[in-house]
């Protein structure tokens, strides 16, 4: 297959696998070996496009965090936080639980976005993504929906920061992303764009379309919150309602995007029914408003996905090669791959790039949660046109 020379930066390590709470918990990054491995068996990525991602200092974790929460984090990798101080910090729960050398393993993730920034920043590369990050739960005091530091946050941060950029974010996981929103909920350098379940069924319960800033920041957070079992035409019809006309009020410098693919009908922690179809669509439409509105300038974290085998690593090789300025693949997955990782496998692997759809099940109020959103979707355009 035919090797495109681009300037794209993919982040990766084998030590970004160690964020890793425990054997039985949802998230597993070993869904970003999983999609490496795939993209290096298709002939599209290089080992000369890896950036490696460092131990991010405290100073710039600090860009976001407090001071108290990273002394904690630091505790809880050694096994020395109390009960109470575990409580507080949201680390007494099943979701975020502590684990041994959990802040160095935190802070790689966070490296591992500042690295990225820094070599668009300087014209190294045009664009990149960070697979193994997008944790947009963590607040700045606490850790969240499996998240404890939030790279996504701090990057922007660190882009406003050292860059003085006007920063896009983009957020199309299933989750809203209220770490990042309330991170910068007064704050008008940079625009949150979310486009989520509705929080009324799922976690984190915000997201509700009238959040929208306070202060100087009224008006830079976009929340549009679809109806559960949305399907994709609805999802498509309401993220091109409503993004063009976000971005092209806030004109950005650059566009920061989060790409959790828990919108899947097949994801076990969601709601939603889309399919492989409009998670495929979803990163080249975004490269698209990169190379409309920020010259190129883009940076792709991964986010949610917990069906590791069957959806993220299919999902997630469609952010690298949108970036790349690939086509869509289809037909059959690289033989090698499945031949691989079918043994670690507990259903057998997917053959081709599409869905069988054997387990999609069509909604019946399909046309009202299309009517539902979409009514959503014009109260939000209605606010910029």
């Amino acid at each position: 297959m035919k090797k495109k020379q681009q300037s794209t930066g993919y982040v990766y390590s084998n030590d970004l696998l160690q964020y890793r709470f425990s054997n039985s918990h949802p998230f597993n990054q070993m869904r970003l070996k999983l999609t490496t491995e795939l993209l290096i068996d298709l002939g599209y990525l290089q080992n000369t496009q890896f950036i490696s991602p460092r131990i991010a200092t405290d100073d710039e974790i600090g860009l976001i965090h407090s001071y108290d929460y990273i002394q904690t984090i630091r505790h809880a990798s050694h096994g020395i936080l109390s009960d109470n101080e575990a409580k507080k910090y949201g680390l007494d729960g099943d979701d975020t639980q502590q684990f041994r050398m959990m802040h160095k393993h935190s802070a790689r993730i966070v490296g591992g976005a500042l690295n990225l920034v820094d070599q668009i920043m300087t014209n190294k590369i045009t664009n990149g993504c960070h697979l193994g990050g997008g944790l947009h739960h963590s607040l700045p005091g606490r850790a969240n929906g499996f998240c404890i530091y939030n790279d996504v946050a701090i990057a922007i941060k660190y882009l406003m920061h050292h860059y003085n950029q006007r920063v896009l974010c983009i957020d199309t996981d299933a989750h809203h992303g209220d770490g990042t929103q309330w991170s910068f909920y007064t704050n008008n350098q940079v625009l949150i764009y979310s486009i989520h379940e509705t929080g009324k069924f799922l976690f984190p319960g915000s997201g509700h379309y009238t959040e929208r800033g306070n202060e100087e920041g009224f008006g830079y957070t976009v929340n549009v919150p679809l109806e559960p079992y949305t399907e994709d035409d609805s999802f498509l019809e309401v993220f091109k309602a409503t993004i063009e006309p976000v971005i092209a009020s806030f004109k950005p410098d650059i566009i920061v995007s989060v790409h959790g693919v828990d919108i899947h009908y097949l994801d076990p922690l969601t709601h939603m029914n889309c399919t492989l179809d409009v998670l495929y669509q979803i990163p080249y439409m975004i490269k698209s408003l990169a190379d409309t509105y920020t010259d190129g300038k883009i940076i792709m974290f991964g986010g949610g996905g917990y069906n590791i085998w069957e959806v993220v690593p299919r999902a997630w090789s469609h952010v690298f090669l949108a970036l790349i300025g690939e086509t869509k693949p289809k037909g059959q997955l690289p033989e090698k791959w499945i031949n691989k990782w079918q043994q670690y496998a507990p259903n057998p692997l997917p053959q081709t790039w599409t869905d069988d759809r054997k387990a999609y099940q069509a909604i019946p109020r399909r046309s009202e949660i299309s009517e539902i959103n979409m009514k959503r979707a014009m109260q939000v355009r209605s606010w910029f046109i």
